[in-house]
């Protein structure tokens, strides 16, 4: 097993063409593997807008259509695991998903996690936005084994709730990745504080990846993907604009952290139950 990673974070644009979107998406992940990357995570909703009222009309399913087939040919072609951030879908019943798909560098589909934590909310002065309008919750904890290390998947306001992130851990996940679209109210008060807390609390590596900031759309994305260690060190980060950042995973670090400071050891999970 490999001790050091690379991972990209893809901080692309997204407009309201998906074939241009599937089209950037490629070429961030070819440059991605140029430089030498193992795994490369997209953003939430990479294929469109992040916007309820267009969501249904991007829809395809998880297991055929546009957005399978460019991850698991990509994956294959450029011997990579993606993380394929996040799309629309639609479920044989009609419900309607906001799903991550993991494919590993054969091109296979190893993992799919839909998005937990429906974004329901109101900011008083700010924004309003309710996914639950047309999207389902997903129910299923999504850890995947990959040649280079098991990683957990939740998609952006699932990285709010610390007991999703612990139950990744608990089932081995040793980097917890969450394609977001934090917006440009909640993203500077909360982003950077998450992601490193998700990091301390479990003694891992967070990887949180973002859309690039688009003045003209309606959700405004806050940007700032990054990498943090399992000291709470952000070892990479992006700013606003379109960018590709890498990272390096070392899996000796996290379990030195470990050894060091046995929290997870230390845990008392019987006295937990509320």
């Amino acid at each position: 097993m490999k001790q050091n990673i690379l991972i990209a974070l893809c901080q692309m644009a997204v407009g309201d063409d998906k074939a241009k979107n599937i089209k950037k998406a490629g070429e961030f992940l070819k440059k991605a593997a140029d430089e030498g990357c193992l795994i490369a995570v997209l953003p939430e909703m990479f294929v469109c807008p992040y916007d309820t009222s267009c969501f249904k009309d991007y829809a395809e399913p998880s297991a055929s259509g546009k957005v399978f087939d460019f991850l698991s040919n990509t994956a294959a072609e450029l011997e990579m695991i993606i993380v394929g951030g996040s799309f629309p879908e639609l479920s044989p019943d009609g419900s309607l998903y906001n799903t991550c798909l993991i494919f590993d560098s054969n091109g296979h589909l190893i993992g799919r996690h839909r998005k937990m934590h429906l974004f329901d909310i109101n900011i008083k002065n700010g924004l309003n936005f309710k996914e639950s309008d047309i999207l389902t919750a997903g129910n299923e904890i999504t850890v995947v084994e990959t040649s280079v290390i098991k990683i957990g998947v939740g998609i952006c306001y699932d990285l709010r709730f610390s007991e999703l992130s612990r139950a990744m851990v608990l089932k081995g996940a040793e980097c917890l990745i969450f394609p977001s679209a934090f917006n440009h109210i909640t993203g500077p008060a909360h982003w950077e504080l998450l992601l490193r807390a998700r990091s301390v609390d479990n003694q891992l590596f967070t990887a949180g990846v973002s859309c690039a900031l688009n003045e003209s759309a309606s959700y405004k994305a806050y940007g700032h993907s990054m990498l943090c260690d399992p000291w709470g060190n952000i070892t990479t980060k992006a700013s606003y604009e379109e960018e590709l950042i890498i990272g390096s995973i070392d899996l000796e670090q996290i379990y030195s952290v470990r050894e060091q400071l046995p929290v997870l050891h230390h845990r008392r999970p019987k006295l937990y139950n509320i």
